[in-house]
């Protein structure tokens, strides 16, 4: 994949940083230059070295620092001497969360220079996969969620107590044949998944739309792999709260979104996965469905990832027009119809995490405003990065990392001393309260996705 700037001199660029909204090209994955080593080693080192002349990323993740120490340790001090097999750390390090595209690059297009470091730092990964013929085996078998939710929900309770952090005699066996950290705090598996509690909750007649003033809206939830698998209480409180308001509700799970591929570079999964979801998935907006996600990732493969791998399919784009995360579409009934009665202050304080899958989707903190709602509700926000991002916060290799991205976000919540804190992604709120722990504070906050927070206010769950 070329750059339009690919041996351009900087020096021919009059604009200093863009002014407009940020844009990104549709990702070239099938073009055989897009895994063309020499040309992929010629635009690390241009946009390296823009990086390198600005800086402004320093503190955003390890991926930075790591590059400038490379270029600042290096016999001159430039990129020029620093060696091309040097930058697998750089990109180990990126997790692809985007806030240095989204909130901090002033280099991004429509800019001349063109830069998209999260999205090169995916070619990379790749180009790597394709040269070995295959992408890191524990994280491909990781990343089969689906699978991996089925096999586990038969057998919950033996895979949780297999997988506990500080069990001592599983813990370090794995970490021994997998290379996952034993102290990682891993999610825990379900029996009953989300699609198996939501026909119970059909058969109850609990999600039955109430008089309310959303009455006439039809939404359907797509599972999403985590809350069908990890964290069916999500689920749950959503199609009460959405209930409650006259929504009347639908949930689909056609399959995982295909982020755990994403990370990997192996974007011909992800391809694939997109194209059986989002056919299924449009049969539900032809009915007249909205579609909403339950967690920022996969809201965020829906809007904007999956349209720039098929710019050209059509289940794709319309998927992406009609899809809004759990806590947008809340905000958005607050807004047109209205809410119905009946929120009363939750005790206690929370703290909302704007995950970074959240803020890429450049809807607004939405969790917060969405948690606003609630009278007399003491509500602090925290924008700094978990540091989780996937397999990244539980391989051995970069749990430390991990920790030390999230220590910021992590000291953030507990100065807050309240006694929930929310994240929209539920992997970064458990890993803010594990971080937590570790510094032994006396009562850390119990970790909880918004919608559980507005479910509680209206007393639909304890």
């Amino acid at each position: 994949m070329s750059s339009p700037q690919e041996g351009t001199p900087q020096a021919t660029v009059s604009k200093e940083g863009s002014t407009e909204a940020p844009t990104r090209h549709p990702i070239d994955w099938r073009n055989p230059d897009f895994y063309d080593l020499e040309k992929l080693d010629a635009e690390l080192r241009r946009v390296f070295d823009i990086c390198h002349g600005c800086r402004r990323c320093f503190n955003l993740c390890d991926s930075f620092p790591r590059l400038f120490d490379l270029i600042d340790e290096s016999p001159t001090g430039e990129l020029d001497e620093v060696k091309s097999q040097d930058f697998g750390p750089v990109v180990e390090a990126c997790t692809l969360c985007d806030m240095c595209f989204m909130t901090k690059c002033p280099y991004v297009p429509p800019h001349e220079f063109d830069l998209d470091f999260p999205h090169l730092m995916l070619r990379y990964r790749a180009a790597k996969g394709k040269e070995a013929e295959g992408f890191p085996f524990v994280q491909n078998q990781l990343a089969q969620m689906d699978r991996n939710g089925t096999l586990a929900a038969p057998v919950a309770p033996l895979a949780n107590w297999g997988s506990a952090r500080g069990n001592k005699l599983t813990r370090p066996a794995i970490e021994a044949v997998a290379g996952i950290d034993r102290r990682a705090e891993l999610p825990k598996f379900h029996g009953q998944t989300f699609l198996r509690r939501a026909k119970k909750q059909d058969a109850q007649g609990v999600a039955k739309p109430k008089e309310a003033p959303a009455k006439g809206r039809k939404a359907v939830l797509f599972a999403t792999c985590f809350v069908n698998y990890n964290n069916p209480k999500v689920g749950e409180a959503a199609r009460l709260v959405l209930a409650h308001n006259g929504v009347e509700t639908e949930v689909a799970y056609p399959g995982c979104c295909g982020m755990p591929f994403l990370e990997q570079g192996n974007i011909a999964k992800v391809a694939a996965q997109a194209e059986r979801v989002a056919k299924d998935m449009v049969a539900w907006i032809d009915k007249g469905y909205d579609v909403i996600t339950l967690t920022a990732s996969c809201g965020l493969m829906f809007k904007f990832e999956w349209p720039l791998i098929l710019p050209n399919n059509e289940d794709v784009m319309k998927l992406a027009a009609a899809t809004r995360d759990i806590d947008e579409y809340v905000v958005d009934i607050a807004k047109n119809e209205g809410l119905a009665p009946g929120l009363k202050p939750v005790e206690g304080g929370v703290t909302a995490h704007l995950a970074c899958h959240a803020r890429a989707q450049n809807m607004g903190a939405k969790s917060a405003e969405m948690m606003r709602l609630i009278p007399e509700l003491k509500l602090d926000v925290v924008e700094r990065c978990s540091g989780h991002g996937g397999t990244f916060g539980v391989m051995k290799e970069t749990f430390d990392v991990a920790m030390k991205v999230g220590k910021t976000a992590s000291r953030n919540v507990a100065k807050t001393g309240n006694k929930y804190v929310t994240s929209d992604c539920p992997l970064a709120a458990k890993h803010l309260v594990h971080e937590i722990e570790t510094m032994e504070e006396p009562v850390p906050p119990s970790p909880y996705h918004p919608i559980e927070i507005m479910a509680r206010a209206w007393g639909l769950i304890q």
